[in-house]
């Protein structure tokens, strides 16, 4: 049990259903833990990456692979699903001791992230981006030619991006770090897993599930939909920052 409890062990379905019985847990909910344990013997796509994927970031992206809609809120950087190559290896490049191998082995990895906006079984999740108008005003190499990916982006269905402009923006505490906030399908007749926050760090992440902690996120959310601009005046705002963008950038 110790080892169980500290996460040291994987756990087998003969003993989630003998603690299920111990501490009364209801036939559906039973299933749904056992689905999960088994989820925990099996290496996602990921994992051929290696090094690649930190530790901290392997939950995350099994995560995303199974949600059904993902909000994310970008105050500083163009969010791993919608960066082109270049702008992926200037981002991951500037990190320090990262070899030319890691970096190609990191934008191979967020490349091969991005191929569930294109999915169709199971359908891809809806995507709510939305950023700060200085995420799309520094200099990088191919600066026009990630910005037209974002209008093109925001094109698909099921994308949205929407941008914050930096003249009208108010300051509020929902304008701090960035953060993804995940939505699950239901599993047939299963419950849809809890609604996750992931928040970032340069060292790891945070994993929120508390009704009350998602609760104050979704609000945030809301009050930047509010402050906002729609995704039409928005792909509008990228298209004359790269029209005014530097063909050598």
């Amino acid at each position: 049990m110790y080892r169980i409890e500290g996460g040291r062990v994987s756990l087998r379905t003969h003993d989630v259903d003998l603690m299920c019985n111990i501490y009364g847990v209801g036939s559906e909910f039973r299933e749904v833990l056992k689905s999960l344990a088994k989820a925990t013997k099996a290496h996602g796509w990921w994992h051929a990456y290696g090094t690649a994927v930190p530790s901290w970031f392997e939950l995350y992206v099994g995560l995303e692979a199974a949600a059904s809609r993902l909000r994310q809120y970008e105050p500083a950087l163009i969010p791993g699903l919608l960066q082109r190559r270049e702008y992926a290896a200037t981002i991951l490049g500037s990190q320090p001791g990262m070899t030319e191998d890691a970096v190609g082995q990191a934008v191979a990895l967020r490349l091969e992230r991005q191929r569930l906006l294109a999915r169709r079984h199971p359908k891809a999740p809806q995507l709510d981006v939305i950023l700060h108008e200085v995420v799309l005003l520094g200099q990088w190499p191919g600066k026009r030619e990630q910005l037209e990916h974002l209008i093109q982006a925001g094109r698909v269905p099921g994308v949205s991006i929407r941008v914050i402009p930096s003249v009208t923006r108010p300051a509020h505490w929902s304008l701090a770090g960035g953060f993804v906030i995940l939505d699950f399908p239901p599993l047939g007749s299963r419950p849809p897993e809890p609604t996750t926050v992931y928040s970032e760090s340069l060292t790891g992440a945070l994993y929120l599930d508390r009704p009350a902690e998602v609760d104050t996120y979704s609000q945030a959310w809301t009050m930047l939909e509010d402050v906002a601009l729609n995704p039409p005046r928005s792909a509008a705002l990228i298209a004359e920052i790269k029209e005014g963008s530097s063909e050598h950038e």
